[in-house]
């Protein structure tokens, strides 16, 4: 039910609208609310922003070595980039899917007893579709999208560059997480698929696929709740690998450069005073002139390696040579 206004705030209402002030308050509340953002409590985020940036991070590299072998497939130079990382749910994702899309069934199996096996969607532009299967028969030019299902041949052809592509999946993966991963089936209609329940929450990766003759999209699908404990293990596991690795590594580094720096040459100087005089004084100086300075011989000079100071000495005479004795070092 309508909640129904009382007459000051009527009153008021017609006050702002003699004023204009009714467009201020309608301005302010549209620059409010483009500034809220959205947010379903149904279906709360699974994933923090760290955990999405470890699997963008492991996707990029999946995109720089599948952009080499589209490049070397389609004779071209092409160019793969990661677009987006979202979670939605699945029945949100199948509905997007065109009737004719290309549809890679991949079965994602850890090689971990605690994790359970699962599947992996990986959907493709009809336009790549078409444009790999002209590439792959000896074409050359730009391929106009044909208003038909694929036929048998072609779909052998595009199972042949899915499998190649789900190796190079595989070997991303298997870098931070150990998985065993294997395409079981190309499907041409997303529609009818039902991998996974309407309700479950999925994670989407988006490509972009661009060429000088094609501007295409792909996408990887893998269901939240299997990949939330898989992105938890290996992100702590690799987090501690590095800090682990870095660690002995620095020690290493930093014994061998130590190591080739004891056979180093460096210049030294003892430096007992400085002055400073006027430059035409300094012309006027002849042999055997003296120079005051402020500082007695028995006090401390500073001792100068490569024009920095490092130590403090005493001045004085080791034998028939003039030398210097080390005191301390200086604090940087």
């Amino acid at each position: 039910m309508a909640e129904a206004l009382s007459q000051s705030q009527i009153d008021e209402l017609l006050n702002k609208m003699r004023s204009g002030g009714i467009e201020e308050v309608e301005e302010e509340e549209v620059e409010t609310k483009s500034k809220e953002k959205e947010y379903d409590f149904a279906s709360p985020k699974k994933f923090t922003k760290d955990q999405l940036k470890s699997l963008n991070s492991l996707y990029e590299n999946f995109a720089r070595v599948a952009s080499s072998y589209f490049t070397s497939v389609i004779r071209d130079v092409c160019e793969i980039n990661v677009v987006q990382i979202e979670e939605q749910r699945y029945y949100e994702y199948s509905n997007a899917l065109p009737d004719n899309a290309l549809v890679a069934m991949i079965s994602f199996k850890p090689e971990s007893p605690q994790y359970d096996e699962t599947m992996l969607m990986m959907d493709v532009a009809t336009s790549m579709g078409y444009c790999l299967v002209d590439r792959l028969l000896g074409g050359t030019k730009k391929v106009e999208q044909p208003n038909r299902d694929y036929t048998e041949i072609e779909l052998m052809l595009l199972q042949h560059s899915m499998t190649q592509i789900t190796r190079y999946l595989k070997e991303a993966w298997c870098n931070n997480f150990a998985v065993e991963m294997k395409m079981q089936s190309i499907e041409t209609n997303g529609r009818l698929l039902q991998a996974f329940a309407p309700q479950d929450t999925v994670v989407i990766v988006t490509f972009e696929i661009k060429s000088e003759t094609l501007d295409a999209t792909a996408n990887v699908c893998m269901p939240a709740e299997n990949l939330e404990k898989i992105i938890n293990s290996f992100s702590i596991k690799y987090s501690k690998t590095v800090r682990q690795h870095n660690k002995e590594e620095e020690e290493q580094k930093r014994a061998a450069v130590l190591e080739y720096l004891k056979d180093s040459d460096v210049t030294m100087e003892a430096v007992l005073d400085s002055c400073q005089m006027d430059l035409g004084s300094i012309m006027s100086l002849k042999p055997n002139d003296v120079i005051s300075l402020n500082r007695k011989i028995t006090e401390n000079i500073t001792l100068m390696v490569e024009g920095n100071p490092w130590f403090e000495a005493k001045f004085g005479k080791m034998g028939t040579r003039t030398a210097v004795k080390v005191i301390n070092t200086i604090e940087k």
